[in-house]
């Protein structure tokens, strides 16, 4: 009887441990069919990504360029060029759209935007004294806008300890070319960090 009862029990087991296996092997049969189907989502997405993200890219290079020509103008102590400047980037920043970020990244570019479009404006009826105090906040903001929107091209954050107690843009380059000082202090700073 006892022979008969562990026959039973290795049988009992055996069906069990078949059944397991082939379970297992049904589920990882599912499973591999839909991660290739994800894997194509995947691929089709990433297609839309990018073409909506170079869009997008576009748009902030636009802001940046303008961004930079601002700068150069501040540099080159051009208090006219940087009131036209200054009315292109508002222009710029106003048609910036931010539909195709998440829901917190548009809640802080819409933020980071109104600010920036702000000082832009100010910018562009303002002496050049009272143009580089704007520039000071528009410097920062453009730096957020690019740690959300990212950019295919290195910069650099360089920092001034002079003006104001310290203050930061950013450049396309790593040599020094204070805006806030101009001619006055050209080569007044260093390469704070380097953002790629």
């Amino acid at each position: 009887m006892k022979t008969i009862k562990r026959s039973l029990g290795t049988v009992a087991l055996a069906t069990i441990m078949i059944l397991t296996v082939s379970c297992k092997d049904a589920n990882k049969k599912e499973v591999d069919v839909s991660e290739k189907d994800k894997v194509h989502q995947g691929k089709m997405n990433n297609t839309k990504d990018i073409s909506m993200k170079d869009a997008q890219d576009e748009m902030a290079e636009a802001i940046l360029k303008d961004y930079f020509n601002l700068k150069d103008a501040l540099v080159g102590d051009d208090n006219n060029k940087a009131k036209s400047l200054g009315g292109t980037l508002a222009k710029s920043l106003v048609n910036f759209d931010k539909s195709k970020y998440s829901e917190n990244q548009q809640v802080e570019l819409t933020d980071i935007i109104e600010d920036a479009t702000e000082h832009a404006d100010h910018i562009s009826e303002s002496d050049i004294k009272h143009q580089r105090e704007h520039f000071k906040t528009l410097s920062k903001d453009i730096t957020d806008m690019v740690a959300i929107t990212g950019t295919s091209i290195k910069l650099y954050e360089q920092f001034c300890p002079m003006y104001d107690g310290g203050t930061s843009w950013i450049s396309t380059k790593s040599e020094i070319r204070n805006p806030y000082y101009g001619s006055s202090m050209l080569k007044c700073g260093k390469v704070k960090r380097v953002i790629e």
